[in-house]
């Protein structure tokens, strides 16, 4: 019997490799160490070979498709239905064959290495500015245990930070200013390394034909441009624009039933990276059509006149996806909606 169809469950070592025919009879459901994994596959015919879309899937789908097979790859909750019972590397194997197989299954496009490469850089940056925030909310709870209170906002822990170097040192004692200048150095230098994967990611922005379309859109900047070419490419794996809002998570969660509609909060799934920079971003642009009401499109403008502040700048988001699906697959720039 011929292979056909093969579910592959990823791991460090031991990969899990289950085999049907074109009929879906079991051919084999054996483990193979990574090593020989390669060389597994091309003793195999071309075949369809299906995985869950988790660490190192982009790269073992590049690896697979210069075999010559067509790999598909899924989302794990939406494989996780076809999983019979229990939970080992056998069970989850057959489970993604089985999923790859079904007609209306949704799959992932596999990244290139230099999607991925920029994506580190986003990925990196993100984790310094998480650590900035910890840093100085550190600093902020130190000094109020002494009395002392800085002013709202990143500048501000930033200046003290940098005064305290310069010897300017709050009234405190020796150990807990010590301390303190430990926290203010790690802060000063989670800074400068922000400011330089912020630089990096506005130079492959520039270079990209497709993210200085994006940054000519109102409230999309070089890094939301770039973070949204690296992970989306040209946009062409979605239907229409209404299903990559709905991929970010920006379309309300449907439990309608019994012919009664019933629409709740954004679903929030898929890349919840896109969706903050989206969110912050409109925000940004609300912000700015409040204070000057006259530079702003019609529509803005009235979404939010009529609607509550946070519920106005989501909405602005999902236009703004639907709006960057168009620009990607069609090629075209960003015009202003006219109402």
């Amino acid at each position: 019997m011929t292979v056909k169809t093969i579910g592959l469950d990823l791991a460090k070592d031991a990969f899990q490799v289950h085999g049907t025919s074109e009929n879906g009879r079991v051919i084999f459901n054996k483990a193979i160490k990574r090593a020989k994994l390669l060389a597994f596959f091309e003793t195999l015919p071309p075949c369809t070979v299906g995985m869950e879309a988790c660490g190192s899937a982009h790269h073992w789908g590049r690896t697979l498709r210069r075999l010559g097979h067509d790999v598909r790859l899924m989302p794990a909750n939406y494989v996780k239905p076809y999983v019979k019972r229990g939970k080992t590397d056998a069970v989850d194997a057959e489970a993604i064959c089985e999923a790859v197989r079904r007609l209306t299954m949704r799959f992932v496009e596999i990244k290139t290495e230099d999607q991925q490469a920029v994506l580190s850089i986003h990925r990196t940056r993100d984790l310094a500015v998480r650590q900035r925030t910890q840093m100085a909310n550190m600093t902020r709870s130190l000094l109020r245990e002494f009395g002392h209170i800085l002013p709202i906002g990143i500048e501000a822990v930033t200046a003290f930070a940098k005064r305290h170097l310069d010897g300017d040192h709050p009234d405190m004692p020796d150990i807990a200013n010590g301390m303190l200048g430990m926290q203010c150095y790690q802060f000063i230098g989670l800074n400068e390394r922000i400011a330089g994967y912020t630089k990096m990611i506005e130079q492959h922005a520039m270079l990209s034909t497709d993210a200085r379309r994006l940054m000519r859109m109102p409230g999309i900047g070089p890094i939301t441009a770039s973070a949204i070419v690296a992970t989306i490419g040209d946009a062409k794996q979605f239907r229409t624009g209404r299903d990559l809002a709905a991929w970010l998570g920006l379309t309300p969660l449907n439990k309608s039933s019994g012919g009664k509609e019933r629409l709740g909060k954004i679903t929030k799934q898929g890349d919840r990276y896109i969706r903050k920079l989206l969110v912050v971003g409109m925000t940004s642009r609300a912000v700015m059509a409040k204070r000057s009401p006259e530079k702003v499109d019609l529509w803005t403008a009235k979404i939010i006149a009529d609607k509550p502040f946070r519920l106005a700048t989501t909405a602005m988001a999902n236009k703004a996806a639907r709006a960057i699906w168009a620009m990607l697959t069609k090629k075209q720039e960003y015009r202003q909606p006219a109402f």
